[in-house]
């Protein structure tokens, strides 16, 4: 299954994603990702496996936007 979580607005994006992202869990996939427009820079952190290693992912190398 797909899901697809977005965001637009002033407050940090990735915790926001994050928990779009935990809410189609129960859905079933294989792998996650995200991807944050700051400056006009689009940075991406995506891993295979549950929301939970992409949130330890993206705490070791935090997207900034």
């Amino acid at each position: 299954m797909c899901g697809i979580v977005g965001y637009v607005g002033r407050a940090e994006a990735a915790p926001i994603l994050l928990d779009g992202l935990r809410r189609l869990e129960y859905r079933g996939y294989d792998s996650a990702g995200v991807a944050v427009v700051d400056r006009g820079h689009l940075e991406t952190r995506k891993c295979a496996g549950r929301i939970a290693a992409l949130a330890r992912l993206m705490k070791k190398r935090p997207p900034s936007g």
